[in-house]
């Protein structure tokens, strides 16, 4: 399944660096996305990204990740010929990864 079955997401920039913000549409589904959300399964997504490092952070209390792409934007707003300077569209780029569905029993019945 897609990510964006799943949760919705949000990305910005701060010089060269990419940020993405996951939320979980439904709190039981955060155990799952935290076990298949990973750095290593964010950079698999984006092979064309340059190689720096993926951060991930947990927030808990928001059902959601933020994950910052270290030199993902090349410099950034002003100093990129890239046609997304500002990183925007990582987000969706990234709710179309594929994901194992969580067991059946987990998905909200409301």
């Amino acid at each position: 399944m897609k990510l964006h079955e799943l949760a919705h997401a949000r990305s910005g920039d701060k010089g060269s660096t990419a940020d993405i913000s996951v939320i979980a549409y439904h709190p039981a589904h955060y155990p799952h996305l935290r076990t298949h959300l990973t750095p290593d399964r964010i950079r698999a997504h984006f092979p064309d990204l340059p190689p720096g490092p993926i951060d991930r952070y947990e927030i808990p209390s928001l059902h959601a990740f933020k994950f910052v792409l270290h030199g993902a934007l090349d410099g950034g707003v002003t100093r990129s010929l890239r046609l997304d300077a500002h990183g925007k569209s990582l987000a969706a780029c990234l709710l179309e990864m594929d994901v194992p569905a969580p067991f059946p029993a987990s998905f909200p019945k409301d």
